[in-house]
């Protein structure tokens, strides 16, 4: 089955979302395709104060579904399902649904989100959102003056820490091995740093605490003869170890970087094919925000509309 669209946005984060108000604005009846994850990442966040027009914060999956409806009441076309293989090598792009179902679309906008990486614990999904988090930026304002966690040793880590420092009490950085892999300014920040306590050569076991996190069982020099168990008080815990780009089906066609970040024209959405366009985390690896995501998918309408504009589809 083959289906023939104007606009076609696959992602229903922020960024896809607002796409689709605007492309909807623009009279290009965009179709949007969920994915796996209806709503982002923003969906398993509790609490979201840092997006304008929100005095007194709203819960993530609230704030996509306002999103969802606005874009729906500018007659955009959103279903559930997501895209399992692309062919971007001539217009129309041919994007499959489901394995099965092919749209046929004059312009694309890739709005598919990354994925933060996680250790793997149980108990990282078990105090998802009452203390386990992704996003110092996001979260941090919640851990004003307590104490907290940041699991990784690279620049991200280090500077998710230092931002931390700011307004925490205290910050354990976990660090697995015996050294820091971050920039050198960045490792200077950190060690010189007073409110953060570098614990080299640590390994997370488990977080503890009665609903929210409370406390991280750890194993000091893992497999050694002086290995060791350490247990710390905390009352949030911050996963540091990078992010992965939702852009495989993409890669035989649109240029990424060696993480796989879609790279973008500078200062646009554009992507190295015409008519394809990148809005969102999936090309974002510095911000990260649902605000910069909204309005890169803003973005990404507006090119849309004029690349079919010039071309006269």
């Amino acid at each position: 089955m083959t289906e023939k669209v104007r606009c076609l946005i696959i992602g229903s984060g922020p960024a896809g979302y607002t796409a689709a108000i605007y492309a909807s604005r623009a009279n290009l009846s965009p179709v949007l395709y969920e994915g796996m994850q209806p709503g982002g990442q923003l969906t398993t966040t509790n609490d979201v104060e840092n997006f304008p027009g929100y005095p007194a914060g709203i819960t993530g999956p609230e704030l996509m579904e306002d999103l969802k409806k606005q874009a729906v009441r500018f007659g955009a076309d959103i279903r559930f399902g997501m895209a399992t293989a692309t062919d971007l090598s001539a217009s129309p792009f041919k994007v499959t649904i489901d394995g099965e179902k092919i749209i046929e679309t004059d312009t694309l906008i890739i709005s598919t989100g990354a994925t933060a990486k996680y250790l793997g614990l149980a108990d990282e999904t078990k105090y998802a959102g009452s203390g386990v988090s992704a996003c110092a930026t996001c979260d941090g304002f919640f851990y004003r003056k307590r104490k907290v966690a940041v699991v990784g040793g690279g620049d991200t880590a280090c500077e998710e820490a230092t931002y931390l420092a700011g307004l925490a009490d205290k910050v354990f950085l976990i660090v697995r091995k015996p050294f820091l892999r971050a920039s050198k300014i960045m490792q200077e920040r950190v060690l010189s740093n007073p409110k953060i306590e570098v614990l080299f050569e640590h390994e997370t076991l488990g977080l503890t605490g009665d609903k929210v996190v409370q406390g991280a069982n750890l194993v000091k020099r893992k497999g050694q003869a002086d290995e060791s168990q350490v247990q710390i008080e905390i009352d949030g815990f911050f996963l540091a170890i990078g992010h992965k780009p939702n852009s495989d089906i993409f890669k035989p066609w649109i240029e990424t970087d060696e993480v796989g970040y879609i790279k973008t024209i500078p200062g646009t959405p554009r992507t190295n094919v015409p008519g394809v366009f990148a809005s969102g985390d999936v090309a974002d690896p510095h911000y990260r925000q649902a605000i910069t995501a909204a309005g890169s998918g803003c973005q990404a309408a507006i090119e849309a509309e004029r690349y079919l504009t010039e071309k006269g589809i």
